[in-house]
C-alpha cells in the first residue's frame, strides 16, 4: 500500500489552517515516594508479619512481573527480590502479561528487557513460558489457568500496579486479581477471562481470582499505585486472605490520584507517541476519552484524535490503533500485526486493531482531524497536544483555550507561554516541543 505525500489527499489538505499553540501546565497533587526511598519502602511492608514468616529459608519463590510501562519497576521487582533472598529463599521472576510479548516465551522476556528486568539487572532467574495448568473452574463456569512455573513455585509475591481498567469498569480492574487470572493465566488463561466479553469480565475476574487463591501458592500482593505525574505514590502489601477486600479500596484511591486534561471538552486531541509502555492500549482512554467498548466511559470529550508515533518499547504491538481516527506513515510502518493480534484474539477486542485513515506526515495528520471535524469553527479550532497519555504534567492547547486560561477558568491549569506557530520540516515533520 502506497501512503504518497504529494498526492490527492495532500493537496486536499494543504489549505487547512493549524492553530496557534500555547504551552500549558496541568497541576496535579504531588506527593510520591522518591525512586532513592523505593528499596526501603518495599522492605518496610514486606519485613513485617504476616508477610515476613511467609518466606522461609529454601523456599523458591516465584515474583510477578507485567507488560506494562510502570513507574520505577525495575526497582520495585529488584526491591522483591532482594528482600526474598534475605529470608534465605530463592526468587525467581516470572513474566505475567497474558498474550503480550507476542504470546511467545522469548517476547515477553524481550518486553521485561525493555523496562530494565533482566537477570543480570535483578540478580534472579526469568522463566518465562506460555505453558500453563488448570486450577479449577470458577463459580461462573470459566476454567482458570496459572503459568507452570509460578504454580510449581513454594509460593508467589503479586507484584504488579493497581488502576483503573481501560475498557470496563467493577470493584477489580487493574491489579493483584487481574495479575492472578489474566497476568499469570498467560495466552490460555487471559483468553478465558475475556471469553464473554468486557461486558461480563468484572465479575469473571474476581470469580476467577477467588480459584487462584484457593488452590495456587499466593503468599501475597504487593501492588503499587501512581500519582498523576506517574510516579510512585504508595506501596502496600496484601495478605492473601485480604486481597479481595482490599482492592476495591485501593482501586478508590487509585481513581481519585488520576490525572486528566482539565478543559474537558476538545474538537481535535493530538497524541505524539502512543504505545503498549503508556498502557494496553496505547492510550489510556481514561484520559483521551478514546474506549474501544461500551463498558467504560470517561476522560475528555473529544471529536477527532490523531496518533503521531508509536514507541520503540511497544515492539510494534500497536494495538490501540484503531482508537485514533488517523495515525501517520511513521506509525503505520512500526506495526507488527503478528505482535498485536495475539492480544486482540486474545481479549474479543476487535476495535483496538482496526487500522484507521493514514496520511504521510504529522502536519497532514493534524490537518485531516481539522478537516473532518463537524460543526466547529475550522479557523479557531479547538486543539489539545499530550506526549503521551500517561505524562499530561505539560501539554500544549490552542489558541482558542487561551483567553479563557489566562482568566483562570479551569483551577490547576496555567499557561507558560503565549501562542506561537507549530514548526514543521520539508516532509512535515512536527518540530515544536511540547516543553519549550
Amino acid at each position: 500500500m502506497e501512503i504518497k505525500q504529494g498526492g490527492v489527499v495532500s493537496q486536499l489538505l494543504a489549505g487547512v489552517p493549524i492553530p496557534r499553540m500555547f504551552r500549558a501546565r496541568q497541576i496535579f497533587p504531588q506527593e510520591h515516594i522518591e525512586p532513592a526511598d523505593i528499596p526501603a519502602a518495599v522492605t518496610e511492608q514486606l519485613d513485617r508479619e504476616p508477610f515476613r514468616s511467609k518466606v522461609q529459608p529454601g523456599m523458591e519463590i516465584a515474583i510477578t512481573a507485567g507488560s506494562r510501562g510502570i513507574a520505577n519497576v525495575d526497582i520495585i521487582t529488584k526491591a522483591v527480590v532482594d528482600f526474598v533472598k534475605s529470608r534465605g529463599a530463592t526468587p525467581f521472576i516470572v513474566p505475567a502479561m497474558g498474550s503480550h510479548g507476542g504470546a511467545t516465551a522469548q517476547g515477553q522476556l524481550d518486553i521485561l528487557a525493555g523496562y530494565g528486568i533482566t537477570p543480570e539487572t535483578m540478580g534472579c532467574e526469568i522463566r518465562s513460558s506460555m505453558e500453563v495448568v488448570e486450577l479449577g473452574v470458577s463459580d461462573t463456569g470459566m476454567p482458570v489457568y496459572m503459568d507452570k512455573n509460578a504454580y510449581n513455585a513454594d509460593g508467589i509475591i503479586l507484584s504488579c500496579r493497581l488502576k483503573p481498567h481501560n475498557a470496563f469498569r467493577g470493584p477489580y480492574e487493574s491489579g493483584p486479581c487481574k495479575m492472578m487470572t489474566v497476568g499469570l493465566g498467560k495466552q490460555k488463561g487471559a483468553e478465558r477471562v475475556h471469553a464473554e466479553g468486557m461486558g461480563k469480565i468484572g465479575k469473571n475476574i474476581p470469580s476467577m481470582a477467588k480459584v487462584a487463591l484457593e488452590k495456587a501458592p499466593i503468599l501475597f500482593a504487593i501492588p503499587c499505585l501512581e500519582n498523576a505525574y506517574d510516579q510512585t505514590w504508595k506501596l502496600e502489601a496484601i495478605d492473601k486472605g485480604d486481597i479481595l477486600d482490599r482492592e476495591p479500596e485501593l482501586l478508590k484511591e487509585a481513581f481519585a490520584h488520576m490525572p486528566s486534561l482539565l478543559v474537558g471538552e476538545c474538537d481535535v486531541l493530538v497524541v505524539d507517541e502512543t504505545g503498549k509502555n503508556y498502557s494496553g492500549t496505547g492510550v489510556d482512554p481514561n484520559i483521551t476519552g478514546t474506549f474501544s467498548t461500551e463498558y467504560a466511559h470517561g476522560g475528555v470529550k473529544v471529536q477527532r484524535t490523531c496518533f503521531l508515533d508509536l514507541s520503540e518499547a511497544s515492539h510494534g504491538n500497536s494495538l490501540g490503533v484503531g482508537l485514533a481516527n488517523v495515525i501517520t506513515k511513521r506509525f503505520f510502518d512500526k506495526i507488527d500485526l503478528e505482535m498485536m493480534y495475539p492480544n486482540c484474539i486474545t481479549s474479543t477486542v476487535l476495535t483496538s486493531a482496526r487500522i484507521p485513515c493514514i496520511v504521510a506526515t504529522d502536519k497532514e495528520a493534524i490537518q485531516m482531524c481539522i478537516r473532518t471535524c463537524n460543526g466547529i469553527d475550522q479557523n479557531n479550532p479547538r486543539v489539545i497536544r499530550i506526549p503521551n497519555s500517561l505524562h499530561i504534567g505539560s501539554i500544549m492547547l490552542s489558541e482558542a483555550y487561551y483567553e479563557d486560561v489566562k482568566a483562570g477558568k479551569w483551577s490547576g491549569l496555567e499557561a507558560v507561554s503565549e501562542p506561537e506557530e507549530l514548526e514543521f520540516d520539508g516532509q512535515g515533520a512536527l518540530l515544536t516541543p511540547i516543553e519549550g
